[in-house]
């Protein structure tokens, strides 16, 4: 993800991640994949968006120890497929309530922005 919020999408195809969704994005990658490492997480986001998403390390990992603080996850040390020492996220039942939370706050947007958007 870079610093930029304008929302533009870049030259190569790729859009920036909404601002106020790194969240949802994260927990809902946990979700549905279990345990990961962050560069996994950051992977799993790109390659499900059809690489129009990108998560940048700048903003994944600070992002990643501020859910660790709120509680919506954990980090163990383990080992990664390639036998690299990585700390290892799982989401948590807070995570899990935050997550239904983000859905429905993000929906909630998306509806407000496309009766604007759209003809009347």
């Amino acid at each position: 993800m870079s610093s930029s919020t304008t929302g533009q999408s870049s030259q190569h195809g790729r859009a920036e991640i909404p601002p106020g969704t790194l969240y949802m994005l994260i927990l809902k990658t946990l979700a549905r994949l279990g345990p990961l490492h962050g560069y996994g997480i950051a992977q799993s986001i790109q390659e499900v968006s059809e690489d129009v998403l990108q998560v940048e390390e700048g903003s994944l990992y600070p992002a990643l120890q501020r859910m660790l603080i709120k509680g919506w996850i954990v980090g163990e040390w383990g080992l990664s497929e390639n036998n690299r020492r990585a700390r290892i996220y799982r989401l948590t039942p807070d995570g899990e309530k935050q997550l239904d939370l983000e859905v429905a706050g993000f929906e909630r947007v998306t509806r407000a922005l496309m009766r604007v958007i759209q003809p009347a």
